[in-house]
């Protein structure tokens, strides 16, 4: 047999170039990724455990400097944690925050399932008021909080409008007074997020089996009924991630009340968020601003942690 016809296998170089690029293949994500991954591990890890490192310590603004002229960060333990929970400010955060929570999460979630429930009848129309609905939370809370402000004003808004057209007795104050005005937070808020969870609750119906459904009117059962003992029920995931992405919009709310409200009047609509701010950046008390920042943080984390982990063990 001539040497041309034996056949030969892959050369030592080619072997070597396709484990170069295999493991281009595999390295080329990580290296892409590392830059934003390191970005994350500083600015965001990296200044949470700063934080919780400042609530331990007398700091003050930037941070506080000493005679010598050098900054200080002087441990005082859980000093801090025990003066935030004397402080009456605080307490009233807390109360109001409970209000707001409260009204925000029932509120919307009842409002996005019924128009769930609407949307699912195959109207006509379905896609112009889908994205209507979804609109709000296209804006930021800012522009929400600023829009809603100038229609509850009453000297530009609803009341002077109703006034203008000749219902002289008309009266809507909520947003100047103490005892009404977190309502009117609650109101922005409702109306900015109400449209996404009804987009959960959407995407959850139409996951159901629709065999399940006609199983059931054909045993007689009526609409009432259907909802509540069959479809309800199957909606169990989209309640919980609805619960958990509200009430972790209501923790950290500070730009819907700054642009509505900015805490009054008073301190009617204080809430955790505009409290860390006031006390770190306005009071020069970085010790208590970081450590009510922390309280949140804990917050947050004991309503997410348990969440993560039932959706990661169904997973497995």
């Amino acid at each position: 047999m001539a040497m041309a016809d034996i056949p030969r296998g892959p050369s030592k170089a080619s072997a070597q170039d396709k484990d170069f690029r295999t493991k281009l293949q595999d390295w080329l994500p990580k290296l892409v990724l590392s830059p934003s991954l390191a970005l994350v591990g500083i600015f965001v890890y990296g200044f949470i455990a700063f934080t919780i490192y400042l609530s331990f310590t007398d700091s003050r603004i930037l941070p506080f400097v000493g005679a010598d002229g050098q900054p200080t960060y002087d441990l005082i333990g859980f000093a801090n944690y025990e003066k935030l929970f004397r402080l009456s400010h605080w307490e009233i955060a807390l109360t109001n925050m409970a209000v707001f929570a409260g009204l925000y999460i029932v509120i919307c979630t009842a409002i996005g399932l019924m128009l769930a429930i609407f949307l699912d009848q195959k109207i006509r129309g379905e896609g112009v008021l889908r994205p209507l609905y979804l609109y709000p939370m296209a804006l930021s809370f800012i522009v929400t909080g600023t829009a809603w402000k100038w229609f509850l004003d009453p000297g530009i808004g609803l009341e002077n409008i109703m006034i203008s057209w000749g219902w002289e007795s008309f009266s809507f104050d909520w947003i100047k007074n103490r005892d009404f005005a977190i309502y009117t937070v609650v109101l922005a808020a409702v109306w900015q997020t109400s449209g996404f969870v009804m987009a959960m609750f959407l995407a959850g119906l139409r996951g159901i089996d629709n065999e399940i459904l006609k199983a059931a009117q054909m045993d007689g059962a009526s609409n009432w009924n259907l909802y509540r003992r069959i479809i309800i029920p199957q909606l169990r995931p989209a309640f919980l991630s609805a619960f958990v992405i509200l009430a972790h919009l209501a923790i950290k709310t500070f730009d819907l009340v700054v642009a509505m409200t900015g805490g009054g009047p008073g301190r009617a609509t204080e809430l955790p968020a505009t409290f860390m701010y006031s006390y770190t950046f306005s009071r020069n008390q970085m010790g208590i601003g970081a450590s009510s920042a922390v309280i949140m943080l804990m917050t947050i984390a004991a309503i997410m942690i348990p969440y993560l982990y039932a959706e990661l063990r169904e997973k497995k």
